[in-house]
């Protein structure tokens, strides 16, 4: 996700293991323009020259650069648009990245909770809800709501979704190839 996150993601990583490849604008939609304008896009373009491995008949899994591809996007209804797109660009281009399992979906937190010295972290509303009834009640509790990567400072964004002991990551699978075309075809397409 853009610039801000970008830079945060940037400075937090840790530079011996994590690449970091901002994505900027819209993310083009695969399923719904010609694989010329696609692959004519600067942000795609970008993409397929991160991942080494070619494409079509080019395309070469032992060039892959990466042991995990992994799409961080804000916590919100817009970051999910974003994924959606690069899942779905994913699996029109390069579905085999999706099925030998190199693939992430990472997830931020949507809130800071703390009380005192206490910190947690919760990625949804019933979750913040949860947190907030097991917290003593006398005591002030502070809420902070991530509008986005971006808002986050280095540290953070380390620590809550790029620091591999602490993030929430999923892996994407296509059990079904022909269930997955059809849900990508029906969400993305025409």
């Amino acid at each position: 996700e853009g610039n801000s996150a970008g830079g945060s993601a940037k400075m937090g990583r840790d530079r011996n293991v994590q690449a970091i490849l901002p994505l900027r604008g819209k993310v083009i939609n695969a399923e719904k323009v010609s694989p010329e304008r696609v692959l004519s896009n600067a942000e795609i373009i970008s993409l397929i020259t991160a991942l080494g491995t070619g494409l079509n008949e080019t395309f070469d899994i032992n060039k892959l650069r990466y042991h995990k591809v992994i799409i961080m996007t804000d916590a919100d209804v817009d970051g999910a648009h974003i994924r959606t797109l690069l899942l779905t660009f994913f699996y029109r281009y390069f579905r085999k990245l999706i099925e030998y399992g190199f693939i992430y979906i990472a997830q931020p937190p949507l809130y800071k909770i703390q009380q005192n010295k206490y910190i947690t972290y919760a990625y949804n509303d019933s979750q913040k809800d949860s947190i907030l009834q097991e917290l003593n009640q006398d005591s002030k509790i502070t809420i902070q709501r991530y509008k986005g990567l971006g808002e986050m400072d280095p540290e953070q964004l380390w620590e809550t979704t790029m620091n591999p002991e602490n993030r929430k990551m999923y892996q994407v699978q296509i059990d079904d190839a022909a269930k997955a075309d059809w849900v990508f075809t029906t969400l993305m397409g025409d």
